[in-house]
């Protein structure tokens, strides 16, 4: 099952990802259950606790020169996702976000009720996302 959102943003897109891949302040728009750490200048590891399961193989990839975050899990190729940050003409941009799910999972094979709250929590991630940036724009 595949899940996406899309988010504008009022800042130009070389700062919007400059917040998103902060690993330092995730924790401000990530899901409350996803904690990152920075491994190397380009990567971080997660764990994630979701529905009394504890998932501590996620590796987060950064590319800046795309502007986007890649991320999935090391054992098990049935969860992967990335975030694109495009910029406009205008100088805003936008924010698309992007979870696959295969395999047994229950975003893959859940409910209208699962999928309805894996979508819920994509938009809310990059409607705090969005209010982060607005906060680090307006203290430049």
């Amino acid at each position: 099952m595949e899940y996406e959102a899309e988010q504008q943003m009022e800042a130009d897109g070389r700062m919007v990802f400059e917040v998103a891949a902060d690993v330092s302040a995730m924790h401000q728009w990530l899901p409350g259950e996803i904690h990152v750490q920075q491994i190397s200048d380009d990567l971080a590891e997660g764990t994630s606790n979701v529905g009394n399961v504890l998932h501590d193989d996620v590796l987060l990839r950064m590319a800046p020169q795309q502007l986007r975050l890649e991320w999935g899990s090391r054992r098990r190729p049935d969860y992967t996702g990335w975030l694109q940050v495009m910029e406009h003409p205008d100088g805003g941009s936008s924010v698309v976000a992007h979870l696959s799910f295969l395999g047994d999972q229950p975003e893959a094979t859940g409910s209208e009720q699962v999928r309805q709250a894996t979508k819920r929590l994509l938009e809310q991630s990059l409607d705090r996302l969005a209010e982060e940036v607005g906060r680090r724009a307006t203290q430049h």
